[in-house]
């Protein structure tokens, strides 16, 4: 007898042709949906969410676009992973990876179809991808020795990488905010130190670098507005049990006398709490949770500056840059490790009131504010401003740099050319169409910016048949340009996460040949 089904009833299964055709047909689409926003003439995605508030988000960034999509294709999430695991290990060329990724599915479709087995395709593909590395390798320029040159090599990427953005008008201002902000940093990947504060009003060249923290808070009434030489307690502690809080009991009183005295015991409670605060020898106290008015004044009367409902990841980015703990118990003084800044103040930014501490004793803190017209364009401002300091920071480790504009996928589709021809049989075939897929990131580069990119990809092709060639694609003027000349840099980093990234994820959706889908579980009756 013969076992026709061995799934559940709404179980369902695609096999060979078909399983390959849908993997294909889903990469390729969601590379056709970010491919538009690539390169500096890139346009924008509106993202409208379907839950309350119907949140309106505004950008071209490859990974917040996909991460933002609900999909049912299996292999457009491979993808979109791919896409959030770039922006998270080097920050920019989401869409890049996607981009290439799904050329190379294309390119393997048509493989495919004139019937070459798929594990001779991805053969084809790792040698090429190996040979592709190695050309960039060898391209490379690496100026870490000397300083000056290094410095112009991060302005260039930081240009580059916010010329496709929003802030690609002020790009020199906020380029120079950038690597100011990473130099800081002095070598470390860990961008916690630079915070980021979205105020709207004024325009974005309002936008600015302050040395130091700047904590989105008042500073409350009666207390002192400047302190010097600060030692400061960061907490997350309840301050406001000067009320009478008896959750699910009654207390029954025989007076109002009686009432009097709970409230007496408990304000003696929070007296002796603020006194064993006050004992640590601070002068300023920042609280996660409320502080009730009753703590304030007695916080005011001993001259402490007390801050309170300081958001979380305020207070954890505070007691970081100050190099305090984040204290819960103050019954062992000695035992807390006190934060401290020269001087705490209270400034005003735009129509509001904010607390700045300056001096703090982690000499990377920096906070860059950004101003701009509304918050929708504050949010793809800090997007943008985001993708540039991870790729700056990973620079700095990683000083390697490439020229940008397509000149890359030119320098390794030109070795990979040459790998084909000598390489015999069937990989030649995969190899020549990873060529072809590298040469779709300048061909979409120069579609994006409205130019005939057939006929630049012909004359870009030509230029680089010579020796020491620097062309690339020049969407201002919409001609073959110098890219050495123009200042346009990548970092090789991301270069090459791009490439080994989309290989990987290409390779393994050519490894499918069948999906299943499971039958969704089904809830018991219990009735």
């Amino acid at each position: 007898m013969a076992i026709n089904r061995i799934f559940k009833d709404e179980a369902s299964e695609e096999k060979g042709e078909r399983a390959r055709m849908a993997s294909f047909v889903g990469a390729m689409a969601i590379a056709d949906l970010v491919k538009t926003t690539l390169g500096p003439k890139g346009m924008d995605k509106i993202l409208q969410s379907t839950g309350r508030g119907r949140e309106v988000t505004v950008t071209n960034d490859g990974a917040t676009i996909l991460k933002s999509l609900h999909i049912d294709n299996p292999a457009a999430k491979v993808l979109v992973d791919i896409s959030k695991v770039q922006d998270d290990e080097v920050g920019d060329g989401t869409t890049s990876v996607v981009v290439l990724a799904g050329e190379l599915l294309r390119e393997a479709e048509k493989l495919v179809a004139a019937k070459i087995h798929p594990m001779t395709i991805i053969s084809g593909y790792r040698m090429a991808a190996e040979c592709a590395r190695d050309a960039l390798l060898v391209k490379v320029m690496d100026n870490k020795l000397d300083a000056e040159k290094f410095k112009s090599d991060l302005m260039k990427i930081a240009m580059t990488t916010l010329s496709s953005k929003i802030l690609s008008q002020d790009k020199e201002h906020f380029a120079q905010l950038a690597v100011d902000a990473v130099m800081r940093l002095k070598g470390s990947t860990n961008l916690e130190s630079i915070q980021i504060i979205k105020k709207p009003g004024g325009s974005l060249k309002d936008s600015f670098l302050d040395e130091g923290f700047i904590l989105d808070k008042k500073i409350g009434i009666g207390q002192p507005k400047r302190i010097e030489n600060a030692k400061i307690l960061v907490a997350n502690t309840a301050m406001d049990t000067d009320k009478v809080k008896i959750y699910g009991a009654r207390v029954r009183v025989d007076s109002m006398s009686k009432v009097a005295e709970i409230e007496g015991a408990e304000k003696e409670k929070m007296r002796e709490k603020v006194q064993k605060i006050i004992g640590h020898g601070i002068n300023c106290f920042v609280n996660r949770q409320l502080i009730y008015n009753f703590p304030e004044e007695l916080f005011a009367d001993a001259g402490i500056l007390a801050i309170e409902h300081a958001d979380f990841d305020g207070i954890e980015r505070l007691a970081l840059v100050t190099g305090g703990d984040i204290a819960s118990t103050f019954d062992n003084p000695e035992s807390v490790k006190l934060g401290h800044c020269k001087i705490i103040e209270e400034i005003m930014i735009g129509e509001d009131k904010l607390i700045h501490f300056s001096g703090v004793a982690m000499g990377q803190a920096c906070t860059i504010v950004l101003r701009g017209a509304s918050h929708h364009v504050l949010d793809e401002a800090e997007r943008s401003l985001h993708d540039a300091l991870c790729v700056l920071s990973q620079t700095v480790n990683d000083s390697r740099v490439l020229l940008g504009g397509g000149w890359p996928e030119m320098v390794m589709a030109k070795e990979v050319d040459e790998l084909a021809r000598k390489t015999p049989g069937k990989k030649s075939h995969a190899i020549e169409a990873f060529s072809r897929a590298l040469i779709a990131i300048p061909t979409t580069i120069a579609d994006n910016a409205g130019l005939d990119s057939a006929d630049l990809i012909a004359k870009l092709r030509a230029e680089h048949h010579k020796e020491g060639c620097t062309a690339g694609i020049d969407v201002i003027s919409g001609t073959v340009g110098d890219m050495a000349e123009r200042g346009i840099c990548e970092a090789f980093k991301v270069k090459q996460a791009v490439l080994l990234s989309a290989t990987e994820a290409a390779e393994m959706i050519l490894r499918v040949d069948e999906i299943i889908t499971c039958a969704p579980r089904r809830r018991e009756d219990r009735m």
